[in-house]
Parts: C-alpha cells; structure tokens; sequence
C-alpha cells in the first residue's frame, strides 16, 4: 500500500472515531445526475447523443472540538460512471478534449483549523486561487475555462488570515495534475508551487471580490521536465437569495510568455418558485493538441510540438432547474439546457476548426435530472470562509 492511501485509510479510521468521541456533527451530503446529452460539435461533424451519470459524489464533512478542526472528504465516482469522459465541446484538460475528464476517486481530504482571523487547512484539495469549482455553481455545462480558472486534487498546505472584509490565502502545492482517476498527487513534487488569493467582501453587502496569483511548475508532466504555467484570476461575485451572478477573467502564461490563453465568463441565476432559469456567457482560449486514434484524446503528456494551434471558444448558455417536492431524503431537479458554442482560430498553427468540426458553430441540448439528499453543497475550495466553515450547505443552487 503506498503512502497517500495509507494516510487516507488512517484518516478515515481515525477521524470518525475521535470527532465521535468529542462529540462532534457530522454532515453528509450526495449527488448524482443523469444526464443526455446531444450535438453535432463533435470531431468529424457528425451528430452524437450520449447518456451519462454526471457529478456523482458524496461529501462528509465532521467538526470536532468545538468547531475548532473540521474534515472534509469529498468522493467522485466518475471512474466508474464516466470513465471516457462527459460529451462537453471545448471541454479539455488531462489527455481529453471535446470531453470533460472524470476527476479523481478522493477528490478532496482536507483538514481545516479554523478560527477567528486565522485558518490552516491541509490535505488533498483546492489550491487558493480563482472561482468556485464549477460543481457548486448553477450551469450544469462546466465551463471550457476550468483549467484556467481553478487549481484543484493537489496536494495542498494553506494559510489564511482575515481582517475586516478583507482575507489573505497563502499556499504551497505540488504542480503536477492527475493522471487518471486512481492518481495521488507526487509528494515529492510538494511546495514546487504556490499561490496567494486576496478576497474583500465588504460588510452588509453579498458582493465578494477576488483577485489571485499562482506559479504552477509543470502541470502536464508529472516528472517535472513540462513547462511552468503563470496564472492570474479576479472575479466578483453576488450571491443574496433569489439572485446569484458571477463576472470572472482568467489568464494563463505558459513557457515564459510563449503561449497565453485568456478567459472571460459571466453566469447568473435566480430562484423563482420551484424554478431557477440561468446563463452563462464564455469567451475562452484553449490549446489545440495533437489528437489520437480516438479523436476525443489527446497525446498526454504533451510534448512540444504536439500543440497544433489555438482555438477561442464563445458560448452562451441557458438553462432551468426545477425543483421538485422531497421524496423523503432525496431532492429531484429536472434541467434543461441549451448550449450554442462558436469556434475561431487564433494565430497561426495547422490546426482548422472548420475543417476538424465540420462546421464553426453549433447547439448542444442537455436534458437530466440532479438527484440529491443530504447537505446541500458547499463552496468546494473556500476554506477559509466563516459562510462555508460554520453554516454547511447555505451556499447551493439547488436553494
């Protein structure tokens, strides 16, 4: 057994048994949904319609002594319900394109000391920097800007203080992404990277703004032989029931300047009834690499002249939730959502969307249902905040 799993096997068995034993909560949370999902933005140009089990996870979440340490672990079953990826145009990341990867089995096992103006937080998780992961948002789309606006399934070591309105976040992490679902991340790679996240949410008021910085050395290679990234995000974001709304800007500079990809996207949502209609607006810049066989992969790692080109993805979505009456524990949301997605190249480089698409424009339709039960989820990533630390499951979008 090697080390990483060994440490979760001790801190599964331990930590129930000593929060028990202060009298600690303990609060669960699970979701899943099916999902069917069809369009003609595929590799080729032809028309695909694929069902699958999307976002399944359960999360636990235990305060012991007194509110002053609390666990979180977070299990995603993608492995098994999607192990060839989700059908998402523009979606890519970690050998797939065209396909959002599934994320690792422990997406996340942390350990969190909070307190009044100072937090620590250790484990596997998200790394301070950028938006809320994309799983705890309204648009059941994930964004095409996922690599560039979020660092997360790192091996993480953080420090936060708060003043007022205003938070400081300071971590180190190791830079290499997963390999696949089963992946732990190197150790021996920790503290080859960091981040820092300035937050001010000023008093009476939802409003919450952010802006964050991260050195990531070689996320694409886990021997640690890729280039760096250099990663800035801000984003302000509004959340005071019925409305929700997000505005962020990413950008990432790869191999010292060589390369830069920019992101700007707004969602918004709001609660009406049963019902919760939202949008997101997406303009995105993704590397194009060499694909396989199968058209969906990539090569992985890159190498350097598997990058074929650059492509800027706009999207507009729309969608609406409809939350219907409990069935005893469980929670049932019907969506719908429509997607139209157009593709530009950018620059120079071989790659031609017209012609590997079939087209530069298209629709995606999504129909499923999001079965919950449980606490409602959380703001994955924000460790530090009193919101999500002292009141689980305020923050949720199925609310």
């Amino acid at each position: 057994m090697n080390g990483p799993a060994a440490l979760v096997l001790a801190l599964a068995a331990w930590l129930p048994a000593r929060a028990a034993a202060q009298v600690a909560t303990l609060h669960w949370g699970a979701q899943a949904i099916p999902a069917l999902t069809a369009t003609a933005v595929v590799p080729g140009g032809e028309t695909l319609t694929e069902l699958r089990v999307v976002q399944p996870f359960l999360m636990l979440r235990a305060d012991a002594f007194r509110h002053r340490l609390t666990g979180l672990a977070t299990g995603n079953f993608e492995k098994w319900t999607m192990p060839n990826g989700e059908l998402v145009p523009g979606a890519w990341g970690e050998g797939f394109a065209d396909r959002r990867h599934p994320h690792t089995v422990f997406h996340e096992l942390m350990l969190v000391v909070p307190a009044d103006r100072f937090f620590l937080a250790a484990g596997k998780g998200f790394v301070p920097f950028g938006s809320d992961d994309p799983m705890s948002r309204p648009v059941l789309r994930y964004p095409v800007n996922h690599h560039w606006a979020q660092i997360l399934e790192r091996a993480v070591a953080i420090g936060g203080a708060r003043d007022g309105p205003l938070m400081l976040e300071g971590s180190l992490f190791n830079g290499d992404e997963p390999v696949s679902p089963d992946s732990w991340p190197a150790i021996d790679r920790f503290g080859d990277s960091w981040s820092v996240r300035l937050t001010l949410s000023p008093p009476t008021t939802p409003l919450e703004l952010q802006v964050s910085y991260a050195f990531v050395h070689s996320p694409e290679n886990r021997a640690g032989a890729g280039p760096d990234d250099i990663k800035w995000s801000a984003s302000a974001r509004w959340e005071r029931s019925p409305v929700y709304g997000l505005l962020e800007w990413a950008r990432t500079s790869v191999s010292s300047g060589d390369l830069v990809y920019h992101s700007v996207l707004a969602e918004a949502s709001v609660a009406m009834g049963g019902h919760r209609p939202y949008g997101r607006f997406e303009v995105t810049e993704r590397p194009e690499d060499d694909r396989l066989a199968d058209p969906f992969r990539t090569v992985w790692p890159p190498l350097d002249n598997s990058i074929l080109g650059v492509t800027r993805w706009t999207v507009v979505t729309a969608g609406d939730a409809i939350e219907l009456k409990p069935l005893g524990p469980v929670r049932l949301a019907p969506v719908a959502e429509l997607s139209y997605a157009w593709i530009a190249k950018v620059g120079g480089g071989a790659f031609d969307p017209a012609a590997f698409y079939g087209r530069e424009h298209g629709l995606v339709v999504t129909l499923g249902v999001r079965v919950t039960a449980g606490m409602r989820m959380t703001r994955m990533g924000r460790y530090g905040s009193t919101a999500t630390m002292d009141e689980p499951g305020m923050h949720h979008h199925d609310e």
